[in-house]
């Protein structure tokens, strides 16, 4: 059974649209809404939906951070080096200048945050697939 299956209608913000241009950083499907579009403004903010089992690779945020405000549904986050984080609504995450790390869904669940991003994308190498099923 699949959990908070609400979220692909979007609760709080629009869902948005398949977000295609990160097929390639991406396993899985995933969706984003952005919210803050003021190009004087140097930071995104944007709603990023992950359907069950979608996941990122595994990144930095160069000369900047980013912020994930968790607001539905159960997914993971992990920083090279340490343990996984289970996450769930209402969880806030920091990840600094340089840190290298990765986030999504759980294999059962739907998940969704809210990302400030600042800096420059340095995409990374896949979370394998049997490190990712050894949490779930």
């Amino acid at each position: 059974m699949v959990k908070y299956e609400e979220i692909k209608s979007g609760v709080i913000f629009d869902v948005g649209q398949s977000d295609h241009m990160m097929k390639d950083f991406f396993i899985g499907n995933s969706f984003m809404n952005s919210l803050v579009k003021d190009e004087n403004v140097n930071v995104t903010v944007a709603n990023v939906v992950f359907e069950p089992g979608s996941r990122n690779n595994w990144h930095k945020h160069n000369n900047g951070y980013q912020i994930l405000l968790v607001t539905g549904g159960e997914g993971w986050y992990q920083e090279e080096g340490k343990s996984p984080q289970s996450l769930k609504e209402g969880d806030v995450v920091v990840t600094h200048d340089g840190v290298k790390h990765w986030h999504g869904a759980k294999e059962d669940s739907w998940f969704s945050h809210i990302a400030i991003t600042a800096g420059e994308f340095e995409w990374l190498e896949a979370v394998d697939d049997t490190s990712y099923q050894a949490l779930n």
